[in-house]
């Protein structure tokens, strides 16, 4: 039996099947570090902690040495959410306009706070994040959009100067990535074909993110190791409810802090 406990919930294998192909469908977009970093995993729910391949000297007994490995926890992450049973009677019944509303919110809060561990960081977590963690200065965005490019630019020659070879990828916080559509001269889209030109690799929308990142998406940098992957479980149920959570278990690390350049809002 997994921890999840899917098997205890009121829900058919049709409703099951509607809730994690509309968790998948919200998540993939919003999910912006994965797409930008090294993924490893899942490496299953009991897997609790990541290898850092080094050691600590400690008090040893009379006559010997010692020393302790050092890991990284694994941080676990919850969002809850709840079903109407009605909506799951019509899901099999047919119905395809179920309100699935609160899955796409925590969907959404989920992915948040994932991208912010990765690139804002998350003290409490033991997760250093990318943009405070790097060893550049940071370029400041500003709200002109005609200017994205030659920020863009410096960040990626700061990288190429310190050795840090590519491609490229840019994370653009939700302001920034509205700022960059809406700009009228270039109609949004060339604009963006403009900073992709200059990457030579993706640009993604990163939901929790302040501003916008470049990164050096050539592999080696930045270490994101999963656990369990994104997974819907059962908490309890009502007459009215059903009771769901979507959960995650993940560490990430940097090797390599000169690899990135932030871009303050």
């Amino acid at each position: 039996m997994s921890h999840l406990l899917r098997a205890y919930a009121p829900i058919t294998e049709a409703g099951w099947d509607l809730l994690d192909s509309e968790a998948r469908e919200r998540l993939t977009p919003a999910l912006a570090a994965r797409k930008l970093v090294d993924f490893s995993g899942p490496r299953g729910w009991s897997y609790s902690a990541t290898n850092l391949g080094r050691a600590e000297a400690i008090d040893p007994p009379e006559g010997l040495a010692a020393a302790q490995r050092r890991v990284l926890p694994l941080v676990e992450v919850r969002a809850a959410f709840s079903v109407a049973r009605s909506e799951l009677a019509d899901v099999d019944r047919g119905a395809e306009d179920v309100d699935l509303g609160e899955l796409d919110a925590a969907a959404q809060r989920i992915a948040i706070a994932e991208n912010a561990a990765v690139f804002q960081g998350w003290a409490e977590a033991g997760i250093a994040g990318i943009a405070e963690a790097t060893t550049h200065d940071s370029i400041a965005l500003g709200e002109d959009c005609e200017r994205y490019p030659r920020h863009v630019a410096m960040a990626v020659d700061t990288l190429r100067g310190a050795g840090v070879d590519g491609p490229y990828g840019l994370a653009l916080g939700p302001e920034a990535h509205t700022r960059v559509l809406e700009t009228s001269q270039h109609g949004g889209y060339p604009l963006l074909e403009h900073l992709r030109e200059v990457l030579g690799g993706p640009l993604v929308w990163a939901p929790g993110v302040q501003g916008a990142v470049v990164v050096s998406v050539g592999g080696g940098h930045f270490l994101f190791e999963s656990g369990q992957d994104l997974s819907i479980g059962y908490q309890s149920q009502d007459a009215d409810a059903v009771q769901l959570y979507l959960e995650e278990s993940f560490s990430f690390r940097i090797a390599t802090p000169e690899a990135a350049v932030a871009l303050t809002p």
